[in-house]
């Protein structure tokens, strides 16, 4: 059967499923295909796919002998007014489901974990995401259904990475922008990894070889124990230094380095001006912050502002990762210090 389909390479293929899975994009009625080095996804007709997760195509794949619900939604019976509520989209982390439940469905809680459950492979347990919160960024999570706890083991880009997304911060829908910044490292480069959570950055980094020294800090330690347990199974754990500490007090005897990443959405704009003093000439920071749709323009000025103290910063991108709410976005900022020397 010809349908809409995804190429991906082989060692992403796993994090292109998810991500499409979780935008309810994913055919689920057909077979994904496997063609040497690359995976073929079949995409469902007119959905919206974002840019960067693999290249499109039309492809012949075969149908699963057993139907399979087009989405979880079509397993859930509820009244069609309260159907109209259902969340379409949900995360998968390893064998765990998190889904955002509004308040008029918080009784159907049950009905809709079972349904994630039978709709998602491989589930163990599916529960309702209340936000992060506090300082450690620790997700309040409730079970639904299925057994056991909420730690996993969730692979990412070609990693298994050791999470337990009630004691430690982590998010499936940055898999692209992990990838994206790794890529961007070049030779020889230090590289600081602020408020790093279980690190999938600053692992990412080391797994691709080209960072002389990777310094991974948050103060919480469940991410910190979760970091070390991931970088154990792996040849390149000695790339890494985990450190638990306030990132304040880190930057404030913290040594020179050529990239600094802050993902704290929230909160890591009373770090930012610290941030720039860390900074070789030539150097960049990428800073993550949730910023309100209509004000992205003016806000990358502020930031520019924000971070420059005595030294030249330019913008050089600028780009959604991911929508946040209605009104406001993930937004991923890149600031680049200039170097005096190549003016000279």
């Amino acid at each position: 059967m010809k349908s809409r389909a995804l190429v991906v390479p082989r060692t992403r293929g796993e994090t292109a499923r998810l991500e499409l899975m979780r935008l309810a994009a994913l055919r689920t009625d057909l077979r994904i295909l496997r063609d040497g080095e690359w995976i073929v996804l079949p995409v469902v007709e007119g959905a919206e796919i974002p840019s960067g997760i693999g290249d499109p195509s039309e492809r012949e794949f075969e149908p699963f002998t057993v139907p399979h619900a087009r989405e979880y939604r079509d397993l859930v019976h509820l009244p069609a007014t309260e159907r109209e509520l259902l969340p379409r989209s949900f995360d998968i982390v390893g064998d765990v489901v998190l889904v955002r439940i509004p308040p008029e469905l918080e009784r159907w809680g049950p009905d809709i974990g079972e349904a994630l459950l039978r709709f998602v492979p491989g589930a163990r347990i599916a529960g309702a995401d209340h936000g992060v919160h506090g300082t450690q960024r620790r997700r309040r999570l409730v079970p639904l259904a299925g057994a056991g706890d909420f730690r996993t083991i969730h692979r990412e880009n070609g990693i298994a990475f050791d999470i337990d997304l009630e004691q430690a911060y982590f998010s499936p829908r940055l898999a692209r922008e992990h990838a994206r910044v790794a890529e961007e490292v070049e030779v020889g480069e230090e590289v600081d990894d602020l408020c790093c959570g279980i690190g999938p950055f600053a692992v990412t980094i080391a797994r691709d070889g080209r960072a002389r020294r990777i310094t991974a800090v948050d103060s919480n330690p469940a991410a910190i124990a979760l970091l070390r347990s991931t970088l154990s199974r792996y040849s390149y754990a000695d790339r890494v230094e985990p450190i638990e500490a306030d990132v304040a007090a880190f930057l404030s005897s913290a040594r020179p380095v050529d990239r600094v990443i802050l993902n704290l959405p929230h909160e890591g704009i009373k770090y930012l001006s610290l941030v720039g003093t860390v900074v070789r000439p030539g150097g960049v920071v990428h800073y993550y912050e949730v910023t309100a749709r209509e004000g992205a323009d003016v806000r990358a000025e502020d930031l520019v502002n924000r971070i420059g103290g005595r030294a030249h910063w330019s913008l050089i991108d600028r780009h959604v990762v991911h929508p946040y709410s209605p009104q406001d976005d993930l937004v991923a900022f890149q600031f680049a210090r200039a170097d005096p020397t190549e003016d000279a």
